[in-house]
C-alpha cells in the first residue's frame, strides 16, 4: 500500500520539531492564511476553524497528500493572548497570566482529499501560573526570549518554571501539536507508527 505523502500546513519551527518526533517523511509547507478572530467565536473554536483552514489552504493545491493543519489559541478568562511578538509584549502578557489559570485550546485537523480523511480534534490544556513578580518576568523573559509563543513562554523550556500546575490530556498540545491524538489518526490512515 503505497500512503500518500504527509504535509504540515505550517511554518512554526515548533510544530515542525515535534512532528518529527513520529519518525515519519513529511514536508512544511505554509497555508498563507490571516489569523483573524471571529466575534462571539470560543477559543477553542476559532482554534478548531483556523486548525481546518490551514489544512484546507494546502490541501486544495496538494489533494493527493495527507494535511495535517494546527493552531493553538490562549485564553485566560475572556481575554486571548496571542504571540506577544517581542520582549515588551511578553513582559504583558505574563503580567496578566501572573497568579492566574490559563487554557490553551491547540487544535489539529488531518485531512486528505483523495484519500476521503477528514479528522479533527481540538486538546485543551490547563495551566495554573505562580505569582511572577516583575522582576522574575524580566529575568525569564531576557533568558528565553519566546516573542513566537502565545502566553508569552516555552513549556518545553524554562516557562515550565513559571507554573504552579498543569492539566493535560497531551503534554505535546501545549508546545502546539497534539502528538498523542495525531499519531492515533495517522495509524487510522495506514501510517505505521508503534
Amino acid at each position: 500500500m503505497i500512503l500518500p505523502p504527509l504535509i504540515l500546513a505550517s511554518t512554526s519551527p515548533y510544530r515542525r520539531e515535534l512532528l518529527t518526533r513520529l519518525r515519519l517523511a513529511f514536508e512544511s509547507i505554509a497555508p498563507g492564511l490571516p489569523e483573524e478572530h471571529l466575534d462571539r467565536e470560543s477559543p477553542a473554536d476559532r482554534s478548531l476553524r483556523l486548525a481546518l483552514a490551514k489544512a484546507q489552504a494546502v490541501a486544495r493545491l496538494h489533494p493527493g497528500a495527507l494535511v495535517i493543519g494546527s493552531d493553538q489559541v490562549a485564553a485566560v478568562g475572556e481575554q486571548l493572548l496571542g504571540k506577544p511578538g517581542d520582549a515588551a509584549g511578553c513582559r504583558a502578557q505574563l503580567a496578566i497570566l501572573s497568579g492566574k489559570t490559563a487554557r490553551f485550546f491547540t487544535a489539529c485537523a488531518l485531512l486528505g482529499v483523495g484519500a476521503g480523511v477528514r479528522l479533527a480534534h481540538v486538546d485543551t490544556t490547563t495551566v495554573v501560573f505562580r505569582a511572577l513578580s516583575p522582576a522574575e518576568i524580566e529575568r525569564y523573559v531576557a533568558s528565553e526570549q519566546p516573542y513566537d509563543c502565545a502566553g508569552g513562554f516555552k513549556a518545553e523550556g524554562m516557562g515550565v518554571a513559571l507554573f504552579e500546575g498543569i492539566e493535560s490530556q497531551d503534554p505535546t498540545a501545549l508546545i502546539g501539536l497534539p502528538l498523542i491524538w495525531l499519531a492515533g489518526a495517522l495509524r487510522g490512515a495506514g501510517y505505521h507508527l508503534p
